[in-house]
């Protein structure tokens, strides 16, 4: 405890050293650091040497004058109200409980600064997000609560809400969805956009002249009618719709599904989007999460909602007697279980993935002018990524068809605690391709200098088409479309597309590249026309092209 006197003393203490120091004779240094003196200086001293008058020797010190003593009492003085003063203001703070340390020693409690990630949502500790909340953390992040934050994690679409907020984001900022991405998630306009892969849907009650068109022509056709909850859907006739259900589809029910032990199943594909204009779609290719009935499909019953729709309460892949042995007794994955039964039963795999990869591209290419429009109110769309997962059904001859794709889909593993891994991986996988879970690690996602960012990617990195661009014509002009990816015809702007797009080729981990496409070595030396695509996307198809061409694993 600090008492008055104690604060006396030490203003004393002040007081004499302040003195003690204004005292003090000044003393001028030559070149070899010897003092220097004046000839009358040196004269008294010469003196006093001589006659040692007023001084005294003091061991270890040798001759001092009687004002040296002085001073010298002085400052011990000082020394001891001093370490008085410490050990009663130490007492006092020991009565308390606890010592105060030495300045130089305080140490707070995670004073270094980590990167930080925020959440919104609905009741967002509830237990839903632990798998999201733990990856973070592993990767040096802690949450904040605040505007301070390096990644936005939105389990809902965040842009109505917090517009104000997000419409001016710092460059290094990210978010988990990109403005518009319901074009692609909500299940009606996703089922009547008219993307192959897709079963023929129509809106209630708008499209009822054509459902009864596409009836006639196919007497046999089932269909199912579907909301965006996706709640109630039953097998059923055209005659037993019902055709006054606003807010509703029909959709042609998939026939003679692939069954794997008698069930009726579907794949869920992870997809990440990391940029629009140009188009940039990776697809996480370490496992896929599948879903069983828990019926058996035949004899097919449409009141039985178990046999043909896939619920929360699914039949998980290790109860599937044919894939466990894979799954549980061998260690492989869930995707590479479903392939090994395919090739038992003699069916080619690649056939299906193939199929799922380009009906991934048809949906987003379908989309991404949308989001475009969509996403010109924010000042960048560099800001944004988005992790949706598509789901698959497959028939007997292992045709593809796009049943949905969720905006948030589920990460928690409460109910089957060995997703617990698929989860957790796909997370870790996400936020490495987005440069969220980062090599170089720092207080945030701000790139600190300009050396550190060329030396993760310098422009070295981005040239391709060395021959093309050696011509006198792309050295001289950027007329010709052949010269825009050599270095003179570079902007700025295109520049730092690159840059994102080597990183997140860089940094990808198990994730393919679904747009563009991924390609033969072969393929890239082809010559093939990119007019159904947008000036932007056909640049970035080119860059890819000259990189499987320098690099095959690139291709």
């Amino acid at each position: 405890m600090i008492t008055k006197e104690n604060l006396q003393l030490g203003i004393l203490h002040f007081k004499m050293q302040r003195w003690a120091f204004r005292s003090a004779p000044k003393s001028k240094y030559n070149s070899m650091g010897q003092i220097e003196q004046s000839p009358e200086e040196a004269k008294v001293h010469s003196s006093s040497r001589d006659t040692c008058l007023n001084t005294h020797y003091l061991y270890g010190l040798g001759r001092i004058s009687n004002r040296g003593i002085f001073m010298l009492c002085v400052m011990l003085i000082c020394v001891a109200l001093t370490s008085l003063s410490v050990y009663e203001l130490r007492h006092a703070e020991s009565d308390r409980g606890y010592v105060l340390p030495h300045p130089e020693q305080v140490v707070e409690k995670d004073s270094v600064k980590k990167p930080g990630f925020a959440v919104y949502g609905r009741n967002v500790d509830a237990g839903y997000l632990k798998h999201v909340y733990l990856v973070f953390e592993r990767l040096g992040f802690e949450r904040r609560n605040d505007s301070d934050w390096d990644v936005l994690w939105a389990h809902m679409y965040p842009f109505r809400v917090l517009y104000s907020s997000l419409k001016n984001l710092k460059p290094h900022q990210k978010v988990n969805h990109f403005p518009g991405s319901g074009y692609i998630t909500q299940k009606v306009d996703l089922a009547t956009s008219g993307i192959p892969y897709i079963p023929v849907a129509f809106r209630i009650p708008a499209d009822l002249e054509k459902l009864f068109e596409y009836a006639k022509v196919k007497p046999e056709a089932l269909f199912v009618q579907k909301s965006n909850d996706h709640r109630g859907v039953t097998i059923t006739k055209v005659k037993d719709l019902n055709l006054k259900a606003e807010g509703t589809f029909v959709q042609e029910y998939v026939g003679r599904p692939l069954l794997v032990d008698g069930h009726k199943f579907d794949i869920g594909v992870y997809t990440i989007q990391t940029s629009i204009d140009p188009l940039r779609v990776y697809a996480y290719n370490g496992d896929v999460i599948l879903r069983f009935c828990p019926e058996k499909y035949y004899p097919l019953n449409p009141d039985v909602l178990d046999k043909y729709v896939v619920g929360d309460d699914y039949l998980p892949t290790w109860e599937v007697p044919s894939l466990r042995k894979y799954y549980i007794d061998l260690g492989f994955s869930m995707k590479e279980s479903l392939n090994a039964h395919l090739r038992d039963i003699g069916k080619d795999p690649n056939k299906m993935w193939d199929q799922i990869d380009d009906a991934l591209r048809h949906a987003y290419l379908k989309t991404e002018p949308l989001m475009i429009k969509s996403a010109s109110n924010y000042r960048s769309k560099r800001n944004f990524f988005e992790m949706v997962r598509f789901d698959f059904v497959v028939d007997e001859d292992l045709n593809v068809y796009i049943m949905e794709a969720n905006m948030s889909p589920n990460l928690s593993s409460q109910h089957f605690p060995p997703n617990r891994i698929i989860y957790e991986q796909v997370l870790f996988n996400v936020l490495s391709l987005v440069g969220v879970g980062r090599r170089i690690h720092g207080d945030s996602l701000r790139p600190r200098s300009r050396d550190e960012e060329v030396m993760q990617v310098a422009e070295k990195n981005l040239m391709v088409f060395p021959s093309v661009c050696a011509r006198k014509l792309c050295r001289s002009s950027c007329v010709s479309p052949d010269c825009q990816l050599c270095k003179p015809c570079l902007t700025p702007e295109t520049m730092d597309v690159l840059k994102a797009a080597y990183m997140e080729h860089i940094n990808r981990q198990e994730c393919k590249r679904i747009f563009p496409p991924h390609m033969t070595e072969e393929d890239a030396k082809k010559s093939i026309s990119l007019e159904e695509y947008s000036p932007e996307n056909q640049l970035m198809y080119r860059w890819f092209q000259g990189k499987c061409l320098i690099d095959r694993t690139w291709c």
